[in-house]
């Protein structure tokens, strides 16, 4: 019973009020990491609301406090014990403007070393093809790209200057088989995390030797204007969505080899899941409007596109993508500063 109800609401009412502006909190950031103090406190502060609205049930008190504490209550139950149906942890809008870039900037070491690998396999493609021109056969993936590029770019503008659309079949499969491939070799990547990272370590090196030796052998023909209008546009969505499947594959292996990390296996395996799944989640979504851009812009050259138009099309979309990847979600932390990104790959 409470004996004096004014003196009882003045010594509640700033614990409800914490409690209230910490609920507000979570759902202005649903994805922000609860440090342990904070998540203690505010299971403190709900246990104590709780208390103090079953006090004041058998009180007369001020229905308006009761329905304040009541959905006081409500709400941090539900944020608690995990009821978020309605509310939307899992809205893609907000998985898209924080979820998503949030993972990529904890685990971003992840990616840097999957690009070095990439980097580092375009350096050995391009050698190839420069001491070794037969080497194409080997390492081209498509037989399209196995003949002289100065050909290759004369026929399709003349195609284009013509208004040919005689290839237009033709490109919507080529562009279908790119998505699926690079689908197959992002789901790969990230799966490959399994063999402790080896095996993603190869892909990654593979494909950069790809870009290398196709890079080094149109330029070596004098054609790297046509290269820029025609990789550009879906390239610099592309090659970020590959390089994501490699970076949740190195998170999948840092959490199996748990390199200076005690917890047990299965507890590493839980914590670095939910990034996994962002970024695999991330990589797809960026694999299909590639492929769209494949399709209608890519393969569609001068005359009938300029190529100055594809290039900065291409340079706006990567620059839109580093923005996204880098700001978007970003929380302002109380000192006045951001959120800091785990650079670790586990």
């Amino acid at each position: 019973m409470i004996v004096n109800l004014d003196k009882f609401i003045a010594e509640e009412r700033p614990r409800w009020e914490r409690l209230d502006a910490a609920l507000r909190r979570l759902a202005d950031d649903p994805w922000r990491e609860l440090p342990v103090a904070e998540a203690r406190e505010l299971e403190g502060l709900y246990q104590r609301a709780c208390a103090d609205l079953a006090r004041l049930r058998t009180y007369a008190a001020d229905p308006g406090l009761r329905t304040y504490l009541e959905g006081l209550v409500a709400r941090g139950y539900a944020e608690i014990h995990g009821q978020k149906t309605a509310g939307g942890r899992v809205r893609p809008g907000l998985w898209l403007a924080k979820g998503f870039p949030q993972a990529f900037r904890r685990r971003v070491g992840a990616f840097w070393f999957a690009f070095a690998l990439m980097v580092a396999g375009g350096v050995f493609g391009a050698g190839a093809v420069a001491f070794d021109p037969e080497a194409k056969e080997v390492i081209m993936p498509f037989s399209h790209l196995l003949g002289d590029p100065a050909e290759r770019v004369a026929k399709e503008e003349k195609a284009a200057a013509e208004g040919e659309d005689r290839g237009a079949d033709r490109r919507a499969t080529f562009a279908g088989s790119l998505m699926v491939h690079n689908t197959q070799v992002t789901l790969n990547a990230m799966a490959l995390g399994l063999t402790w990272g080896v095996g993603t370590l190869v892909l990654m090196f593979y494909n950069g030797v790809i870009l290398g030796a196709v890079a080094l052998d149109y330029v070596a023909a004098g054609q790297s204007v046509f290269l820029a209008g025609w990789l550009l546009p879906h390239g610099s969505v592309e090659i970020p969505a590959i390089l994501l499947g490699g970076q949740a594959g190195f998170v999948l292996a840092g959490a199996l080899i748990g390199r200076r990390d005690r917890l047990p296996l299965a507890a590493r395996l839980r914590a670095a899941g939910p990034d996994v799944v962002s970024l695999c989640g991330g990589a797809a979504l960026l694999l299909v409007w590639a492929g769209l851009i494949e399709s209608f812009l890519s393969q569609h050259h001068e005359p009938a596109v300029p190529y100055a138009a594809k290039i900065a099309f291409g340079v706006a979309q990567l620059a839109a993508l580093v923005w996204w990847l880098a700001r978007s979600g970003v929380a302002a932390a109380p000192g006045g500063g951001a959120e800091r990104a785990k650079g670790g790959g586990a």
